[in-house]
């Protein structure tokens, strides 16, 4: 074997053990030792071209999945530094991984998830996906708190940031952020500090009474949801599911079953349920301290003789200067009673600078100009006819927009305390019924006891006050 030859063959085993070295120091997501997995292509000097092989890319990102074809092969994502939106084909060599380097299918990659990805940008082909190992992911969450002005999100103890780029999704379609209401279920996806999708897991819909006049001023149990005073034409945001629905008076009423389905709208008829004739309780308040103040159903009440109250639960406010508010309800079941309501000292400055503040707010409008000819209801009341308005009041509010003939929608707003006027136009209503009558579904229709006596005891406030 001549010399020259002896060198030829001792530079070509030197190069494969180098390429050797380098696919090993360089798997891609999801190799393991022992398997070998083909580099990223390299342009051919002075060509410019990038061979198209089947483990070739010359593109990386850190994206979110924005848009998910099963059935075309394509992935929309959304580029966290560039904010730009591109879609890419998956084909049989793609191969795509999840948070821990196993491989699984398109189907198991979900708008909203955060990936890493390798890509050939001339043929736009994913080379290689996999959910980002950075990322994190709070799933089924119900106690949070998103405060839009400040653009922040608070889990717990944590507190993240919204972006520019945050998406909001609902079944797999991107929504805005004022459609997600604080009674969802939001699965939050993000990278550090940042949160980059949030996806309603568990939605909402629309609950509202038919043939409700006998039973305004009492109330009404929505499972363990809540507790709302009835009044006049409410439609009220209800988490979808299903929900027994206890509706009471004076002892009287009986419980329905419903189903709130996703941006459905549900009337249920109470009208075959009765109401018994006016008992009366007498109950005796000691408020501490002695000068407090006290609203029964939002009317103020002398508290010097005893106080005669409808049989049935009502709601008690007791306010003092000096003292924080309290707020709960009572159920009066008996001839006779006492009640001992005690307030917490505060900041009395403090407390009368917040009450001035609120008047003061109040003199200023919320204009809710479209879409012309709606309903309009803030936080479940009736406000009136769009376009219309209320006062202003500091602070997270639902504002449900309904006409007959299309979908019922409700925005989450958050209003501003400076003392001007704000104005809202929201989007024009989709036509479409959206709407079950329950009348024909009735499960139970049974008249509360009211021979049992029971004290007069404050019973756990599930809903604001009223």
């Amino acid at each position: 074997m001549t010399e020259r030859r002896k060198r030829t063959i001792k530079g070509i085993l030197m190069l494969a053990g180098m390429l050797g070295l380098l696919t090993a120091c360089g798997m891609m997501p999801g190799s393991q030792a022992g398997q070998s997995v083909p580099p990223a292509s390299q342009e051919q000097p002075g060509t410019g071209f990038v061979p198209a092989g089947p483990n070739s890319y010359d593109s990386a990102d850190t994206a979110v999945v924005v848009k998910r074809d099963s059935k075309e092969n394509t992935v929309t994502l959304l580029n966290l530094e560039l904010s730009r939106t591109y879609t890419l084909s998956v084909e049989g060599t793609s191969n795509l991984y999840d948070k821990y380097g196993e491989a699984v299918s398109l189907e198991q990659i979900v708008p909203g998830d955060i990936v890493d990805v390798t890509f050939l940008r001339s043929k736009k082909r994913v080379n290689t996906m996999q959910i980002s190992p950075s990322s994190w992911e709070y799933a089924s969450a119900s106690r949070y708190d998103i405060d839009l002005r400040r653009g922040e999100v608070t889990i717990g103890d944590d507190v993240y940031k919204l972006t520019d780029d945050t998406i909001y999704l609902s079944q797999d379609m991107r929504i805005e952020a004022m459609d997600l209401n604080p009674v969802d279920v939001l699965t939050f996806k993000g990278i550090g500090s940042s949160i980059c999708s949030i996806e309603v897991e568990r939605g909402h819909g629309y609950l509202r009474l038919k043939n409700e006049e006998k039973f305004l001023g009492g109330y009404m149990d929505i499972g363990q949801f809540s507790t709302r005073q009835i009044k006049e034409d409410m439609l009220l945001t209800v988490p979808e599911g299903r929900y027994e629905i206890k509706v009471s008076k004076r002892g009287g009423g009986g419980t329905k079953e419903v189903t709130i389905r996703r941006g459905e709208e549900v009337t249920l008829d109470i009208g075959d349920l009765e109401v018994p004739e006016i008992e009366y309780g007498t109950i005796v308040f000691t408020l501490e301290p002695s000068g407090a103040k006290l609203y029964i159903d939002g009317e103020k009440v002398d508290t010097s003789a005893p106080v005669s109250l409808e049989y049935g639960l009502h709601q008690v406010i007791v306010r003092a200067n000096g003292y924080q508010t309290l707020t709960t309800y009572i159920k009066v079941a008996q001839p006779s009673g006492g009640l001992s309501l005690i307030l917490d000292e505060v900041d009395a400055g403090k407390e009368n600078d917040e009450q001035e503040e609120k008047d003061k707010l109040a003199q200023y409008k919320v204009f809710v100009d479209a879409p012309e000819f709606a309903e309009v209801y803030l936080d479940g009341n009736y406000v009136g006819i769009a376009p219309t308005s209320f006062a202003k009041s500091e602070g997270s509010h639902i504002i449900t927009l309904r006409r007959s003939g299309c979908e019922t929608r409700s925005y989450t707003i958050s209003v501003d305390g400076e003392y001007k006027d704000i104005t809202y136009s929201f989007a024009e209503l989709v036509p479409g019924t959206g709407t079950t009558d329950t009348s024909t579904q009735i499960v139970t229709a049974t008249p509360e006891p009211t021979a049992v006596p029971e004290p007069a005891v404050p019973v756990p406030e599930t809903a604001p006050a009223q």
